[in-house]
This record gives structure tokens, sequence and C-alpha cells, in this order.
């Protein structure tokens, strides 16, 4: 405990959090089947949630076997207890609940407002330290994104699962791609949470890694031991022409733009960015999607084979949105407001330039997104209490199969645009260009313009 104690307040010095990732929703005892290791041995009834007409089943919302009861007086003191041990002995800034829709349940239903959630929200201690939920469990009521009160912050699914599709190349993804990258305004806004309740993520511990995504269709659970039978099956992944490692040129330079356009996007959508460790260096555990039984090297990071490039591009991101609030507001970004040069906090735009046309949202073959952001459309204060003003954006998305053109917006947007990212194989062409000038978007490619005046 003194040596985990000593990293946390070193990585205070070094201006590093410390989120600890809480398993309270089950142990390790199972099911009936199971052996006695711990709660069943003391009390097996107050402690687990147990099938109403048989009692010596349990009622499993997990997919482990058990779920403890936070119904009871008991289950309640000793997670309570034990958070406030790691905020108040060990330092932690704060916790993700693993299932915590599991943890939420009354008698049967998800309570977002139930006895769980009110208990931490009256804590003087938790309640002050930053809530992770992540919303759902395997139960078909479970999945709760969206819902949980304010003050929480939320694993949010719906960003994964929108954006791996809209780069997989699904239809009529425009509109929800849209959503999330604005920090998902049509799930938080409403429970008075800022984009900060999104924590965004495109894969996580649990399932592909971004290497995996782009290289399998299919879960290669073998080793496992379970016959494949393991694992999510539904990954929104796409091996982009062949399954698995390869040798064809053509296939791996296009999960390279691939891997590239998912951080990418991570990275310049509102809200909170989550990497899985791993994923900047191209790490790939075969195909397998549920690695946590694997202590070797499936599971375990190489930095031997790192993959520099795509280390160095996910740097530059990281660098980007920390130089620029455009990229990382703490409010929500307002539509049909303008600044004072009357410009929009916000635009869609069209391939002419001008805004897009909203039957342009729900056709079957849009899939490019051009959105202006207004450098000085940022609500709300630095920390020294001063206006927050920042160069204009321009980004475009082309989730498409063939090259887009775009003719820049008019001058009044901006004279020049600088080039600061771009995923295109091809490249741009070159680094800035004129107001109303032409700029043709590779598929599959991300290109990310700053204006310079």
């Amino acid at each position: 405990m003194v040596e985990f104690r000593d990293m946390v307040k070193n990585m205070h010095r070094n201006g590093i959090e410390v989120i600890l990732d809480v398993v309270y929703n089950h142990t390790a005892e199972g099911n009936e089947q199971g052996p006695t290791v711990c709660f069943r041995g003391i009390d097996n009834e107050t402690y687990y949630r147990l099938e109403e007409t048989q009692k010596r089943y349990y009622t499993d919302y997990t997919g482990t076997g058990n779920t403890l009861d936070t119904r009871l007086p008991a289950v309640l003191r000793l997670i309570m207890d034990s958070l406030r041990f790691w905020v108040e002995e060990m330092h932690v800034d704060g916790f993700r609940f693993d299932l915590a829709s599991a943890l939420a349940r009354g008698s049967d239903e998800v309570q977002t407002l139930g006895t769980f959630l009110n208990i931490i929200h009256q804590d003087p201690v938790i309640s002050q330290v930053k809530l992770i939920a992540e919303p759902w469990d395997i139960n078909e009521d479970g999945y709760q994104v969206g819902q949980f009160p304010a003050g929480w912050a939320e694993w949010n699914g719906k960003y994964r699962d929108s954006v791996r599709r809209f780069w997989k190349g699904d239809k009529r993804m425009l509109g929800c791609f849209a959503q999330r990258f604005l920090g998902s305004p049509d799930l938080y806004m409403q429970s008075f949470r800022r984009p900060s309740a999104s924590i965004n993520f495109i894969t996580a511990h649990d399932g592909f890694t971004l290497q995996d995504l782009v290289s399998y269709n299919e879960k290669h659970n073998e080793a496992n031991g379970e016959d494949n039978n393991d694992g999510e099956s539904n990954n929104d992944s796409w091996n982009c022409g062949e399954e698995g490692e390869t040798n064809n040129v053509t296939i791996n330079l296009l999960r390279k733009k691939q891997k590239m356009n998912f951080m990418a996007t991570l990275l310049l959508s509102q809200g909170v960015p989550m990497i899985a460790a791993g994923d900047e260096i191209s790490k790939t555990q075969k195909g397998n999607n549920n690695a946590y039984c694997q202590d070797n090297e499936i599971s375990w990071l190489n930095w031997t084979e790192a993959d520099t490039v795509m280390l160095e591009f996910t740097k530059k991101l990281i660098l980007l949105r920390q130089n620029h609030p455009s990229l990382s507001r703490r409010e929500w970004i307002m539509d049909k407001q303008f600044g004072a040069d009357g410009l929009p906090h916000i635009a869609w735009l069209s391939a002419t330039g001008e805004l897009m046309d909203d039957q342009k949202w729900e056709l079957d073959d849009e899939n490019t997104l051009r959105v202006f952001l207004h450098g000085e459309g940022i609500s709300g204060k630095d920390k020294n209490g001063t206006d927050i003003i920042d160069s204009h954006f321009l980004l475009i998305f082309n989730g498409g199969e063939c090259e887009t053109c775009f003719k820049l917006p008019g001058i009044r947007f901006s004279q020049k645009w600088k080039v600061e990212v771009s995923t295109a194989a091809k490249g741009v062409g070159k680094e800035k260009f004129l107001a109303g000038e032409a700029l043709c978007v590779e598929e599959k490619s991300i290109i990310v313009l700053r204006a310079i005046f």
C-alpha cells in the first residue's frame, strides 16, 4: 500500500491524475457451483442477489455467475468504506465503476436515482471525486448509456459504435457521427452535464485492439480454450479486404489510414478521449478479443516492435488538442449562435463551401462531414479568468470509398488555411490553401485545417 500511495503522489507531482477501476458488482465465487472463498462463507443471503423462488441460485446481471446485492446495508457499507479508503488514504482522484448498471439496480430494474447512487451523491468525500460509470450490465434492460445522473461521466458505448460504423462505411451514419463528434449532446445535455460526461473510446481492455479492429472481421479466441465461443461477436470491425496479417501492400496501407482515422477522430472529438494502452504502437492480439485470461505475448505490450509512425502521429494529435481549446471545450457548442464577426460558432458545410442542406444528413451516399469551429465562440473562461480565444478550425472527414473535392469557404471565414493533420496516403499536395480554393480529400481520410490570417 505504501508503494501505491507513493506512486499516486509522484504522478500528482507530474500533473497526472489516477482513476481507479473498481469492480464491486461481483466476486470470484461464481455461481452456486463455484468455490466458497469470501462472502458466501460469511452470509450468502446478505451479500448476494438470489433468485426469489429458489434461493440456492444466484441472480446474475454480471456474466460471472453472481451479483452483489447493493440494496442491503452491509454491502453498501462495504463499498463506501472501500471507496473512502482509496480517496483518503491512497489519494486517488476518482473511480471507474465496472458494470455500474448492476450496482444501480433496485428490486430488478436499473434505478439511476436509486439507493446506491444516492448514497454516493450524499457522501462528503466520494461525491467530490471523479465518478465514471460503465453504464451497462448483461441484462436486456442494463444498457443505460446517457441515463446516469448529473455528477457522473460515462463510458460512451454509442461513441465507439458510431465511429466504428462510420469508418467501416455503413450508410446513414453522418448525423450520428456528428453527435458523437460534438460530445454527444443528445445524450448528456438534457441531464445538465457537460461534454466531459462523455468518455469517448474506440477500443478498451475488452474487445479488439485498434490494430485488430482494422485487421479482422471475426474474433479468433481459440487460445482461450472455449472453442471461440467467448468474447463479443458483434464488433463492427473491418479487415480492409483480408482476414488477419497480410503482406498485401494495398491492404496494409489502408489499415494504416484507418488506424490514423480512428485515433484522429478520437482526439479531435469533444468530450474526454480514452486511449487503450498499446493502440498508439499498433499492438495486436492476433484477433483475440477476450484476452483477459492470457498472461503472455498475446496480451503483453511489445515495445521492441512498436509502430513508431503511429506513436508519433498520436503524440502530434495529443499536442494539437492540448494547444487548441477549440478541440476540447468545457461547454457545449451551441447551434445558431454567432461571434462578433458574424460567423457561426459551428457550421456544417457542403461540398461547395455553403451551409449543408438538412436533407443531406439522411442520404445513403453522403459520407463526408465538413465542420467549421469558431475559435472565438468558446464558452467559459480559462484558468486566469479571461476569455478563451483560439484559431478557427475546419475539419473534413471522408468516410467514403471515393475521393471528394471541397471548395473552401469564402474569405470571411479565413483568408488562408494551414494543414495541421492529414491521414491521406498521398498527402494533400501543399501545406496552405486560400479561401475559395478547391481541396480534394482522399477516400477514407481526414484533413484538419487551421485558419491563419
